[in-house]
């Protein structure tokens, strides 16, 4: 048994949201003042910090929340 610390690869995740200028669209209303949830560090963490901005906004049919997959920007060969 080897003591080697195996690392693994780091997948980014972006989410952020705000008022859309149509519901069936994806343009925002005032792309400067987009709400940056944060940056999290699996798809896991970032779904569930989604689905609490998505869930504490459920009633402003105007507003949604986005996960994007940064490490698919950072190293898209890898997709």
């Amino acid at each position: 048994m080897s003591d080697k610390v195996v690392e693994s690869k780091q997948y980014l995740h972006l989410v952020f949201g705000g008022e859309l200028k149509d519901v069936q669209g994806v343009e925002f209303k005032d792309p400067h003042n987009l709400d940056i949830v944060g940056i999290y560090p699996s798809y896991a963490e970032a779904k569930k910090a989604w689905e609490e901005k998505a869930r504490a906004t459920i009633d402003d049919a105007e507003v949604r929340y986005f996960i994007v997959h940064i490490h698919r920007l950072l190293e898209p060969e890898e997709g």
